[in-house]
C-alpha cells in the first residue's frame, strides 16, 4: 500500500478516533452509558418511552413480542442497563422482557416533588403494567427494586405470577456500613462504595473517578430522598413477607456485604414457598457480574 493511499485511509480514521478518545478521558460516564445502551439494542432491544402517572418514563423491550412478559426493577441509584447481561438470558428463552428506569433514575424524569420512596415508586411499577397493558407478569426486583417489587407483589398479588428477588432490600435491619457512601464526596469514599458492592473491584482511574463524582453529585438529592424514607423503617417487609403466595425465587452474591446473606436466609424462612440460590464469590452486583450463573436458574424457575 502507497503512503498516500495509507494517509487517505488513516486520515478520517484519525478524526474520528481522536476526538472519541478525548470526549471519552472528558466524560468517560457519559461514554460508559452510551456503549451500555448500544449493546442492549444490538442485542435485540428496543428503547421506549411513555408517560405514566405523569410522568415520562424510559424502558427497554426485548425478546418476543408474544412471549410472556418479565418485568425487571433495578436498585437505588441504578438503571435499567443494569440487567443488561441477565435479561438477554431471558428474552433467549423466549420471554418478552420489560427493564424500565424507575422515577427519578436513568433516562426517565426526576421531578422534584416526587418522594421516592418505596410506595411511590411501587405504585409507578403498577400504573407501568397499566399503560403496557400486562395483566399479569414475572416480576424480579435487584437491591431497592427487590424491596418495591415486594411492596406491589403484597398489595397486588393478582399481577404477579412469579416473583424473584436479587440481594434484595427490604427487611428491618440497620445497615452496619456509612449509607452515605452511595453518595460518595471524593475518591476514597467511591473505593469505600465499590469494595461494598464487589469482592474484587477494579482500580478506577483517577478521570474515572472525577467524573462518577460528578454525576453522582448531580442525582445525589434523588438518593438522599430514597434513603431516608427507606431509613426511616417506615416500609419495612419483615411482618408482610408470610403473606405473599406465589413462588418466591431468591437470589443471592455469597459475599454480598449491602444485602449480606443473613438477610436472604431470613427472607427465605419467612417465604415458605421461597427457593433460595446463593451465588459462590458473588457479591451484591450478583446479576450483572454473574448473570452466567444465574441465567439458567432464573429460566429453570420461571419455567
Amino acid at each position: 500500500m502507497t503512503r498516500r493511499r495509507l494517509f487517505w485511509i488513516a486520515g478520517p480514521l484519525l478524526v474520528l478516533v481522536v476526538p472519541g478518545l478525548a470526549g471519552f478521558r472528558a466524560r468517560p460516564v457519559e461514554c460508559f452509558n452510551a456503549y451500555t445502551e448500544l449493546r442492549l439494542v444490538l442485542s435485540g432491544a428496543e428503547t421506549h418511552t411513555l408517560t405514566v402517572s405523569g410522568y415520562r418514563l424510559h424502558y427497554y423491550a426485548m425478546g418476543p413480542a408474544s412471549g410472556p412478559p418479565v418485568v425487571l426493577v433495578h436498585g437505588l441509584g441504578g438503571r435499567s442497563e443494569d440487567w443488561r447481561n441477565l435479561a438477554p438470558h431471558l428474552a433467549r428463552a423466549g420471554y418478552r422482557v420489560y427493564l424500565p428506569d424507575l422515577v427519578g433514575y436513568g433516562q426517565s424524569e426526576q421531578p422534584a416533588g416526587f418522594s421516592y420512596s418505596i410506595p411511590d415508586e411501587a405504585r409507578v411499577v403498577v400504573a407501568f403494567f397499566d399503560a403496557l397493558g400486562l395483566k399479569q407478569v414475572d416480576l424480579g426486583g435487584w437491591s431497592m427494586g427487590g424491596w418495591i417489587v415486594q411492596r406491589l407483589a403484597l398489595e397486588h398479588p393478582e399481577r404477579v405470577r412469579k416473583l424473584m428477588l436479587f440481594d434484595s432490600a427490604g427487611l428491618m435491619v440497620k445497615p452496619d456500613w456509612d449509607t452515605g457512601l452511595f453518595t460518595p464526596r471524593n475518591a476514597s469514599e467511591l473505593a469505600e462504595l465499590d469494595a461494598l458492592l464487589m469482592p474484587r473491584p477494579p482500580t478506577v482511574p483517577d478521570f474515572v473517578a472525577i467524573d462518577v463524582l460528578r454525576a453522582s453529585d448531580r442525582n445525589a438529592w434523588v438518593i438522599h430522598r430514597a434513603l431516608a424514607s427507606m431509613l426511616s423503617g417506615r416500609d419495612v417487609t419483615d411482618g408482610l413477607l408470610p403473606q405473599l403466595r406465589m413462588p418466591v425465587l431468591l437470589v443471592w452474591g455469597q459475599v454480598d456485604r449491602i444485602t449480606p446473606l443473613r438477610e436472604a436466609e431470613t427472607m427465605h424462612k419467612l417465604i415458605a414457598q421461597s427457593e433460595l440460590a446463593v451465588i459462590p464469590e458473588c457479591g451484591h452486583l450478583a446479576p450483572s457480574m454473574c448473570a452466567r450463573q444465574i441465567g439458567p436458574r432464573v429460566v429453570a424457575f420461571l419455567r
